[in-house]
């Protein structure tokens, strides 16, 4: 293992997206948004992805140069057209358009289409909720998941964030989870380590569970609390999909592939100004109150710490460095 600093791990990001053919302002968008993530650990969101995004930078799966186009065709309502770039760069775009209508209208909407993965999507609503905003998002992957009771394909993890202010330049409350049992990442990092993965996280081919993560991604993922978190990976789905003119996780084809056509996914966010209820923030100090009655118990988001530098495994730093013709540096 080797420490690298959260500064090393942003820079050499740019420098790497940039030598593949994103513009400088996008690269750094992108590399802002994977030093956050190797802060808190999360791993699948962070230089996991570096590669891939190279290469596809290089197939023009991805395209590194382009200037998201910002709508905003009702009082409350912003699109974002990503024009198959990365979304990281089109939802700076749109962010401040977002929060000027959430001021106007007391909520309001925020859809980008045609974008990369967004990869970490409480990433996006965080920084609406340190703007002084709740933020709700949504966002749609690869085909994983199958109904209850059914064996094809028809909708991805499709996670959920929300974001909640503390009335004091901070974050209340906050999560990011798939509508799965587990992230589909967790499926292929056991593969790739030779683990099994626990009973309840997916099924094989033929619709019966399994501990096999092969089988587990020749199969599908179980969702949350069956039709309950189906239900959610739904609604996650039109959202995403369906409001931002982006295309359904079944046309959705795997997402670290090197060629291929652009992802196209969407994300779908809603900006709520809590300042219209003068009532919130007391009845956020309420719930508070109760969650911190027990021993241990937190508000979700709460205590989670950034490292800096992070740990990082040789193999990965030494990719990183070459990936950005840094060498050995």
């Amino acid at each position: 293992m080797i420490a690298v600093s959260l500064d090393q791990i942003e820079a050499t990001t740019k420098a790497a997206l940039k030598r593949h053919g994103a513009a400088p302002w996008v690269a750094a968008e992108v590399a802002r948004a994977v030093r956050k993530a190797e802060s808190v650990g999360n791993k699948i969101c962070g230089l996991y992805y570096l590669e891939s995004y190279c290469k596809q930078l290089e197939t023009g799966r991805v395209l590194g140069d382009v200037e998201p186009q910002v709508t905003r065709p009702r009082p409350g309502t912003v699109m974002v057209d990503a024009g198959f770039g990365f979304a990281q760069p089109a939802f700076a775009r749109g962010l401040p358009e977002a929060l000027a209508a959430v001021r106007d209208c007391g909520i309001a909407s925020l859809a980008v289409g045609h974008a990369h993965t967004c990869t970490s999507l409480g990433y996006f609503t965080e920084q609406i909720a340190y703007a002084g905003v709740m933020g709700l998002g949504f966002t749609n992957a690869s085909p994983i998941v199958a109904p209850p009771g059914g064996k094809t394909r028809v909708i991805g993890t499709n996670p959920i964030a929300f974001s909640v202010p503390d009335g004091k330049g901070g974050i209340a409350l906050q999560f990011d989870q798939s509508t799965t049992t587990v992230a589909l990442g967790k499926i292929t990092m056991a593969k790739a380590v030779g683990d099994c993965i626990p009973e309840g996280w997916a099924l094989d081919a033929e619709g019966k569970p399994t501990t096999d993560p092969a089988k587990a991604l020749e199969g599908s993922l179980v969702s949350m609390g069956g039709y309950k978190g189906w239900g959610f990976g739904l609604m996650a789905e039109l959202m995403a999909a369906g409001m931002t003119g982006s295309v359904a996780s079944r046309d959705v084809k795997p997402l670290k592939a090197p060629e291929g056509p652009p992802h196209d996914l969407g994300q779908y966010y809603l900006l709520i100004d809590p300042e219209v209820s003068p009532a919130f923030y007391d009845r956020l100090a309420q719930v508070a109150s109760g969650v911190a009655c027990d021993e241990g118990a937190r508000m979700p988001g709460q205590g989670k710490q950034a490292h800096d530098p992070v740990d990082l495994e040789d193999a990965v730093w030494a990719q990183v460095l070459a990936l950005s013709g840094l060498g050995g540096s």
